[in-house]
């Protein structure tokens, strides 16, 4: 005889493996590569920057 199961356990563990499935495959279709993240970063501050020296003094 096998040991006895809890099934809310098995269950659990399937909806966590899942879950971490779904996760790794929209990381690899919507997530960007660090390198990606930083120009974004760039260019967003170089865009600030570059407003902000346009900003007038009253």
């Amino acid at each position: 005889m096998a040991g006895v199961v809890n099934l809310n356990k098995v269950r659990k563990a399937a909806a966590r493996a899942d879950k971490k499935r779904r996760a790794n495959k929209n990381a690899a279709k919507y997530g960007l590569s660090k390198a990606e993240k930083s120009l974004a970063k760039l260019r967003a501050d170089k865009a600030v920057s570059r407003l902000d020296g346009k900003r007038r003094e009253d």
